[in-house]
């Protein structure tokens, strides 16, 4: 199946999308308008992307100087050219009010049409930050926020970024040395500050795709001491936009809220104005990704100087000191968007796999057959061990892909739902989203290194594609947060949050998918597996914490975190097992039949090894002398 194909049954046989047309919310779309979303996405990222992946690899992001000194990104125009696209297409405001310009859409479609991009090419289709910048803006912005800065992003003119990263703190937030200092309380866009400070490995930090890039920024504001409060606690969120603004209204008195107008913001004319004191430090090169500009950026050294002083100005979002809490709603978008793009370099390596699969012929059968050097070679797909490894790609990926979907909707159910609904979808999504992030990232690059196996020598050559897919989806471990933040996050907070509510409503959904499978002959084995899986992570869970004492539970966060994903996974494939069966595509039948057979017989087993570490407390990682290395 193709990923259109995929898509449509993963939509509409397993999830039944239209269903949602029933919300308020959502009752002006159908099934027609969603194909239509998916056909105009599709047809862009044929056009204006794929072509395109090889480019914009080897034409990376470059600088040059300009006569005052400062540094000028440049791109191929193919990047321009995807942008533009994509922004004309309105999916950056697809989930919003249609009063915002929006479409009101499911965030269900809006994940599967983005899926498109994702796999045509993810250095182009980067796109996520903007949107989640945006988002974050729409929850904890004012009304004059929302009007300038996020709807000037989802109208395409303005871009976004995420600011937390600082050179000698990496992922520790807690150790950021930004400072913001308060210079106008009473600024009609928000208490002004000015920032100063360095922030790194800040994607798309600089360029000229669009006339405006909005930084939200990090920063400490200094305590009455004048000294920066020591860890998270002092940590504040800031709009700093590259260029400065200036909002003017054609009616007297106070700018008018968002709203009042047509799109919300039509009685408001946002003026463009000078460089802000940001700049660009420099340019970091990345294995993969490399279409996407990665940066350094010097936030009030004065190379860009306001109103003759030094220091970035910035407006405060939400309240002082709440900064983190803010940053987490764009934060857990973004790691359920990395947990995509994982999905979708994998399933892209593998449809390249299985392509050339199909077509390379190389060796005999297995036999006394192949011992016949008259007889003309086997395509590599006639081989078990290949049809071993596009198994595993198979099961990871397109497992991945309803996993993540799944997660959609659980957004839909959590902003449109009754009370009950939204608070069951807000607790699943809190418990999925590290395993959303991980599971992928971890396994679909697995997937991708088995599709450039699967090419023998070929895959390591850039004539193929398979090479470059395994560069863009090494980064995806790392993105967002590692592996050891979200196994932590997971069996140190997720798990536990609520007295293990989250974790009681997943296993719940678990318990029904295996009861609706046990009476089936085909599925009962599977249910059974996946009844004794799920008590062993639950006793797991327990003997992690039986002492109380972090150091010993969190010591194999990780292991658990690999094998709570597994689980997850084999619960998503008994669910695709079910559905798959209501449908008449034999073929489909049979390659959902295969994957769920796959993952049950050869990658469930695996939990075991990985439970008995946490299970028993082991603390050999945890112990091991620094010396001994």
């Amino acid at each position: 199946m193709n990923l259109r194909d995929t898509l449509n049954f993963l939509l509409y046989d397993w999830l039944d999308a239209p269903t949602l047309t029933q919300r308020p919310r959502f009752a002006e779309h159908s099934r027609e308008t969603f194909d239509a979303v998916m056909d105009t996405c599709e047809r862009i990222a044929r056009e204006r992307y794929a072509p395109f992946n090889r480019v914009v690899d080897t034409e990376e992001p470059r600088t040059v100087t300009e006569p005052d000194g400062s540094l000028r990104v440049v791109l191929p125009q193919a990047t321009h050219d995807a942008r533009a696209a994509y922004a004309e297409s309105g999916m950056l405001a697809a989930a919003q009010d249609y009063e915002h310009g929006g479409m009101q859409l499911p965030y269900l479609v809006e994940a599967a049409a983005n899926a498109f991009f994702g796999k045509a090419s993810i250095s182009i289709g980067s796109n996520l930050l903007t949107v989640g910048n945006a988002n974050l803006l729409m929850v904890y912005g004012t009304e004059l926020q929302k009007a300038v800065f996020a709807a000037n992003q989802f109208n395409g003119r303005w871009a976004g970024t995420m600011c937390l990263s600082e050179p000698q703190a990496g992922s520790s937030l807690s150790d950021i040395t930004t400072r913001a200092t308060l210079e106008d309380q009473d600024d009609p866009l928000g208490p002004r500050y000015r920032l100063k400070g360095n922030k790194m490995w800040i994607s798309s930090g600089e360029h000229e795709l669009t006339e405006n890039i909005v930084h939200l920024v990090l920063a400490k504001i200094p305590g009455p001491d004048g000294k920066l409060i020591p860890g998270v606690k002092g940590i504040s969120l800031f709009i700093v936009p590259k260029r400065l603004v200036r909002v003017e209204s054609p009616h007297p008195g106070p700018l008018p809220h968002a709203g009042e107008g047509e799109n919300g913001s039509a009685p408001l004319r946002v003026i463009l104005g000078p460089r802000n004191d940001v700049a660009l430090a420099g340019l970091n090169h990345k294995l993969g990704w490399r279409g996407t500009t990665n940066t350094l950026l010097n936030f009030g050294e004065g190379q860009f100087k306001v109103d003759g002083e030094a220091g970035a100005v910035g407006y405060l979002v939400g309240q002082p000191h709440q900064g983190l809490r803010c940053m987490f709603h764009m934060m857990n978008e973004a790691r359920i968007a990395i947990g995509m793009a994982a999905t979708m370099l994998g399933l892209a390596g593998y449809e390249a796999s299985l392509d050339y699969a199909k077509t390379r012929t190389q060796g005999r059968p297995v036999g006394p057959a192949g011992k016949d050097p008259s007889q003309p070679p086997v395509r590599l797909i006639e081989h078990a061990d290949i049809k071993r490894m596009l198994l595993i790609q198979k099961s990871y990926c397109e497992g991945a892909l309803a996993l993540l979907l799944y997660c959609a909707k659980l957004v839909d159910e959590q902003h449109t739902g009754d009370a009950a609904q939204a608070d069951e979808a807000r607790l699943l999504l809190e418990v999925l989203t590290p395993i959303a992030k991980s599971w992928p990232s971890e396994n679909c690059l697995e997937a991708n290194s088995l599709a450039i196996q699967i090419h023998g020598g070929y895959g390591y050559t850039r004539d193929f594609p398979v090479e470059q897919y395994w560069r863009d989806n090494r980064l995806n471990m790392i993105h967002e947060g590692t592996h050891g933040i979200q196994g932590m996050d997971l069996l140190g907070r997720k798990v536990l949050m609520e007295e293990g509510k989250g974790l009681q409503l997943l296993a719940a959904r678990i318990q029904a998918t295996i009861a609706k499978a046990k009476p089936q002959p085909a599925l009962a084995a599977h249910a059974d597996a996946l009844a004794q899986a799920l008590a062993r992570v639950g006793a797991a869970t327990k003997a992690a914490w039986a002492t109380g004492e972090p150091t010993e539970a969190l010591a194999n966060a990780v292991p658990y975190m690999q094998a709570f994903g597994h689980v997850v996974l084999a619960w998503i494939w008994l669910e695709l097992s079910l559905a798959a069966g209501a449908t008449k595509d034999e073929a489909h039948c049979a390659g959902v039949a295969g994957a769920t057979s796959y993952f049950y017989r050869y990658e469930l087993p695996k939990i075991d090894a990985w439970l008995r570490v946490v299970e028993s407390r082991d603390m050999t990682c945890a112990n091991m002398p620094e010396d001994a290395f």
